[in-house]
This record gives C-alpha cells, structure tokens and sequence, in this order.
C-alpha cells in the first residue's frame, strides 16, 4: 500500500496553552476529549491535515507526524530490522484511532497509525480561513541515510539521493507531501504551516507568547520560509508560496 502522511501532532506539558497559542496564531478549532488530556485540531483550511494536542505525561515536548499503514506490526518490524526502535508499542483509544510510535535512525520521533476500513472515515479539514498543514519535512544528519531508511521502510521516492534535500512522493492518492534531507543545526521532524506572510506569523507568535526560530528566508523568487518556537519549545515551520 501507499504510505501517506495523514496526521500531525503537537506534545508539550500544558495542552491548553498549546491550544490557545495555535488557535490564536493559525485560526484552527479546537475540541477537547474529556479526561484524555488531548485537545483535537481542525485546522478551517479546507486542505492538508488535521491534528492534534497531546498532554506529555513525561513533560516532554515535540511536534511530529503520522504515517498510515494497513499492518503496524509489519511496519514496526520493519523499521526495528533497519536500525529505528520502537517508541510506542501499538496502542488503540477504542473507537477512534490504533496507532504506535517509533524513533528513526537519527532519533526522531514518528507516528504510525493503522488505515481505516473506509476513506469517509477520515475527517478533511474544514473549509476557513485557518492555515492549512500540507508540507513534512524530516531532517538527519545524513540525509541520503534517512532519505533510502524512509524509502525501504514505505516505498517513499525521491527524485534522487541526495544528502542536502530531495522532495518526497509518498504515492498516496491523499495526505501531505514532504522533504526530507540533511540538518544543517540539529535533527528535526516537523510540519509546516501555509500562511499569507511568513513575517507576519512569526511576529504574531512572538506576541503570543513563542519565539522566532529563524527566517524568513527566501527558498527562491515564489517561497518563503520560517520557523517558529511555540510555547513548550517545540520547532513548528511556516511557508509561503506566492503564486507564479
């Protein structure tokens, strides 16, 4: 099967802050599920994927995707046989969602969730004016390694090996495209946001009550980029592309 990125999430000690913050820089809704300590994102774009916010009972923080399978234990082998480790082992929150986490070759923390017997099951974004999240990007500090690890473990093609960045083809009908390369500071595995002006979000999470991580800086004539430092510390990317 085609292994797409369907979801994201975002960890932290304090899942209202988290909430807030985003809901007040992004746009999204938010709706709690009781006693749960998550917080689920509907981000009002209309596109990308929606997400969620996790309580860290570790107090830990991080920002990470999910990958869709139709076998989590296949998957898990998988990435064990070729050095990545099992995190979560495979866990089901009964009616909604069976899922696992795994650490890659560098570390990073990755989801993996089981697909649903029906597409309709899936929850699109919402139509809105929220930001949509429609780019992953994982970053190593050898990105060819990382780059063939995520293409032996889900059948992921790049245009070519290259250790600095390669674009990803999930070769899922739906879900998020990505990129995947090497880190020029520290291994990361994010998800960006699509904004009107990458300047502008970032000031407005420094008002919320983040930082400015770094940009904007220009990827060339027609995009923008930047990352922002939400309250809990975690690296959370915004773009903009401006029409050609």
């Amino acid at each position: 099967m085609a292994h797409a990125v369907v979801h994201f999430e975002i960890g932290g000690p304090d899942e209202e802050q988290l909430a807030e913050f985003y809901a007040g820089l992004f746009g999204w809704g938010m709706t709690r599920i009781p006693d749960a300590g998550y917080i689920l994102i509907d981000t009002r774009a209309g596109a990308g994927i929606n997400g969620g916010i996790a309580r860290s009972p570790d107090h830990e923080s991080s920002v990470t995707f999910y990958i869709e399978t139709d076998d989590l234990q296949a998957a898990l082998d998988k990435i064990n046989l070729l050095g990545g480790k099992t995190q979560t082992p495979i866990s089901e929150l009964p009616g909604m969602v069976t899922y696992a986490r795994f650490a890659d070759l560098d570390g990073l923390p990755i989801g993996l969730v089981l697909e649903p017997p029906s597409p309709g099951q899936v929850i699109a974004p919402s139509a809105g004016t929220g930001a949509a999240v429609d780019w992953f990007e994982v970053l190593g500090a050898d990105g060819g390694r990382c780059q063939r690890f995520y293409a032996e473990v889900f059948g992921w093609k790049t245009a070519a090996t290259d250790s600095r960045y390669q674009t990803v083809d999930t070769g899922a009908p739906r879900g998020i495209r990505g990129g995947i390369g090497t880190a020029e500071v520290s291994s990361r595995a994010t998800v960006y946001a699509s904004v009107a002006d990458v300047a502008a979000a970032l000031d407005r999470a420094e008002v919320l009550g983040g930082a400015r991580e770094l940009g904007p800086a220009a990827v060339d004539d027609h995009m923008q980029t930047g990352a922002l430092r939400d309250p809990a510390g975690n690296v959370f990317g915004v773009y903009h592309h401006a029409p050609h």
